[in-house]
């Protein structure tokens, strides 16, 4: 968990645009509760820098890379030793918050960079798992799509 950032909803698309809980004042107008100023997501460690170059072509040009602070929020679990059953991908909804959160560990996380395309409401995770959740971890692109073609480019003109 990242305290001090929030999650909007980014105009005509189903993902969130995470900015720093400052920048969402000022989109919403008012305060927030303090429950409200974290953001949950999965903490990924091991990448290779090839890894995080893909990463940095998956997320674009609307997001730009910044450490943080995170507080995980369970024990670490190997990628491979992951159920990989859609409830535990994808929970309906999240678990409570622990009563003491762990000491921070630094990382990096992508923060949105084109605030005129949020929303000033909140990006619901309980929402995007009803409606929209089963369009990022189901059946990949066919083989002949031309967005794999346009991907195939990017990596190459970025030396990756």
């Amino acid at each position: 968990m990242t305290q001090n950032y929030t999650r909007h909803k980014v105009k005509r698309a189903e993902y969130p645009g995470m900015v720093p809980y400052e920048e969402s004042r000022e989109l919403i107008g008012h305060d927030i509760p303090l429950e409200d100023r974290s953001v949950r997501g999965t903490l990924v460690i091991g990448l290779s820098p090839r890894d995080i170059a893909l990463l940095d072509i998956f997320e674009g040009d609307d997001y730009y890379r910044r450490s943080v602070d995170v507080h995980p929020l369970s024990t670490f679990v190997k990628l491979l030793d992951y159920p990989l059953d859609d409830e535990t991908l994808i929970p309906s909804k999240l678990p409570a918050l622990p009563a003491t959160l762990a000491p921070p560990f630094r990382t990096d996380t992508y923060i949105y960079d084109v605030s005129a395309r949020l929303e000033p409401d909140l990006w619901s995770f309980e929402d995007f798992v009803k409606k929209n959740a089963w369009k990022w971890y189901r059946e990949q692109l066919p083989e002949d799509d031309v967005r794999w073609a346009e991907l195939d480019d990017e990596i190459h003109n970025r030396g990756v």
